[in-house]
């Protein structure tokens, strides 16, 4: 059922996954919608995001995927009840782009791009009605409650019956979701967590040879080791990359937020990494112990234990030099080399953000206690989850549960 008032206008905010489900939801539902995007084109973050393999979704049975939101599991979880990853993929489905599940239950489309679904979205949109005006940035509201934005033919205001803001996090600023709006909302009376890096690298002290030397080179198969939030040892084998900082890729970006949690307590987090996942440490040390025969320390290591590259360099960056002629030694960095991670990276280089408006500031609906008509969805949100397709799933859910609560908001006055 339409309402019956369809010049009852509703502005979204914000062009990315979250926005645009919102603003498609809400036109479907029969209000006037209008999209505002302070780039020049809506989704540049969700582009980017799928240069290398857009990773739609995950798998993973509910319960499962709900526990990959933390902290904030049972909430997402209910949002998640509205629309999950079965219902994302039906709808890329709607928009002509079949999916697959990979080799690690992550979903992809079957051509594996970004662009595609992104371009048959906003002709759909369009199509339906959809009015998407870019190059809007929003600066807050005026006195009169009016939505203030900047243009290149100056300021704006536009008075809407409801708003979605879905501006995103802080990471990536550069496509657009740069934080400039919490600032903004915690003026209003807004409780908003600090934005922090999420699925982001951690800097270590490496000398610059070994930066230099190893920078860029991936670290894999490997085990990290870690101790959750309750000091309770915990593992988990992948693969990460040597940056010329420290360490990033998905084996870190999936333990992030307690490695960036246990820095805030303590001012450093320590790891540790087994370079031979697998490998017996008796066996290790006896074939460490073979003779040299003249051989170089790198060429015995290679020739033995088959360790080379950037794992024989951790090797020689950890150990004192003379612990490298010691098989026992050498065996026991092999299988858990100590590392110290001191910082996490900045947060405009984060793939994701922690923080946010807290959920606690809204209704079931996504709607602002201290502004009501306006709701809130996507990485604004005071929730983290880890790469995988889950960020982007929640995304879409949100947008959709904050559609839902506009329309349960406006339609009782749409009766009068």
């Amino acid at each position: 059922m339409h309402d019956p008032h369809p010049t009852r206008r509703v502005a979204v905010v914000g062009g990315g996954p979250a926005g645009l489900m919102a603003a498609e939801r809400l036109r479907a539902a029969g209000f006037a919608v209008d999209l505002f995007e302070a780039k020049g084109s809506v989704g540049r973050k969700f582009l980017i995001a799928g240069k290398g393999g857009l990773n739609l979704t995950h798998s993973d049975p509910r319960p499962l995927f709900a526990s990959r939101y933390r902290e904030r599991a049972a909430a997402v979880g209910r949002w998640l009840e509205r629309f999950d990853a079965d219902a994302l993929r039906d709808w890329a489905r709607g928009l002509g782009v079949d999916t697959y599940v990979g080799s690690s239950g992550r979903v992809f489309p079957l051509d594996r791009k970004a662009a595609p679904l992104l371009r048959g979205w906003v002709r759909r949109l369009r199509a339906q009605g959809v009015a998407l005006h870019v190059q809007q940035r929003w600066t807050g509201w005026a006195d009169d409650g009016a939505l203030c934005f900047d243009t290149p033919h100056g300021p704006v205001q536009v008075r809407a019956d409801a708003t979605v803001l879905a501006l995103g996090g802080a990471s990536w600023p550069q496509l657009g979701s740069d934080g400039a709006w919490a600032p903004v909302l915690a003026a209003t009376g807004v409780e908003v967590a600090p934005l922090r890096a999420a699925n982001c690298g951690f800097e270590l002290d490496w000398s610059p040879h070994f930066a230099q030397r190893h920078a860029g080179a991936p670290l894999k198969p490997v085990v990290l080791h870690w101790q959750d939030a309750d000091g309770g040892a915990r593992q988990l084998q992948g693969e990460c990359v040597v940056a010329g900082y420290g360490l990033e890729g998905s084996l870190i970006y999936a333990v992030s937020a307690t490695l960036r949690e246990r820095i805030e307590r303590d001012g450093h987090a320590d790891i540790a990494l087994d370079l031979v996942p697998g490998r017996d440490p008796d066996a290790l040390r006896a074939a460490l112990a073979r003779p040299r025969a003249g051989r170089s320390l790198s060429e015995h290591l290679r020739r033995t234990v088959g360790v080379h590259g950037a794992k024989a360099g951790l090797l020689r960056e950890v150990l004192p030099a003379d612990a490298l002629d010691d098989p026992d030694r050498v065996a026991a960095a092999l299988t858990r080399l100590p590392l110290r991670l001191r910082r996490p990276r900045p947060v405009a280089e984060a793939i994701s953000t922690a923080g946010g408006v807290r959920l606690e500031a809204l209704d079931d609906g996504l709607m602002l206690h201290a502004r009501p008509g306006t709701f809130v969805a996507g990485e604004m949100l005071d929730w983290e989850a880890p790469t995988g397709g889950y960020l982007l799933t929640a995304c879409f859910a949100s947008g959709c549960v904050a559609a839902d609560g506009v329309v349960g908001w406006l339609r009782p006055t749409a009766a009068e």
